[in-house]
């Protein structure tokens, strides 16, 4: 990402962002509890780490990525207190390739939908640079599924301009080399909205 965004990002961490719950999303919960995290995991976008920690927490070997150096130092934080083995390291979710690294599950919570059209094809290029065949990704993003008029294409989270994000987009971005297996409504919990946010989770497997 390029300086003036990673700089947005780390600076909702001076306070409390509205994506951070301190606790896991509870649709990846729900994930981890069905067994669906297998292998190495990466989660992109970590934040202060709780799907990452939740990942560990399983016994999995577990790399979180943020662009926020902020965020990454609160995760670490939280992985030495929790006793847990976590590598959190500052990093580019264009850039994934320089991880030097192959994964077996890869979880994006929430980061999908703050990319536009020309970034979301530089990001699936960057996700097959860290994923083999049969690796699969879950993707949990805000989609579009609103009432007529309900408001404008993109929405504020938080300072962070989020697009609503339809189901045709997700299959569109992941059409060559990918195999989009299941993309089912979910909710984007945040601190703002008691019911949270009307969302997509897709499950998307590389081939």
């Amino acid at each position: 990402m390029g300086g003036s965004k990673v700089e947005g990002y780390d600076a909702h961490y001076a306070g409390t962002p509205l994506w951070d719950l301190g606790r896991p999303q509870r649709a990846m919960r729900e994930l981890a509890e069905a067994g669906a995290f297998r292998g190495r995991v990466l989660e992109i976008g970590c934040g202060t780490g709780e799907v990452a920690l939740l990942a560990a927490a399983l016994g999995l070997p577990t790399v979180g990525i943020d662009s926020a150096p902020t965020a990454i130092e609160t995760a670490r934080r939280k992985a030495r207190e929790q006793g847990l083995d976590v590598r959190f390291q500052v990093g580019d979710a264009l850039e994934l390739g320089d991880l030097g690294e192959k994964f077996d599950t890869v979880l994006d919570c929430a980061l999908f939908h703050a990319f536009n059209e020309t970034e979301r094809v530089r990001y699936a290029d960057s996700l097959a640079t860290v994923m083999q065949a049969d690796a699969r990704l879950f993707v949990l993003c805000i989609s579009d599924r609103h009432h007529p008029g309900s408001g404008p294409r993109r929405e504020s989270q938080g300072g962070i301009r989020a697009r609503r994000v339809s189901q045709d987009e997700i299959r569109a971005t992941f059409a060559d080399g990918w195999r989009v297996d299941s993309i089912e409504p979910a909710v984007l919990e945040n601190t703002r909205d008691v019911d949270g946010a009307p969302g997509w989770l897709a499950a998307i497997t590389r081939i």
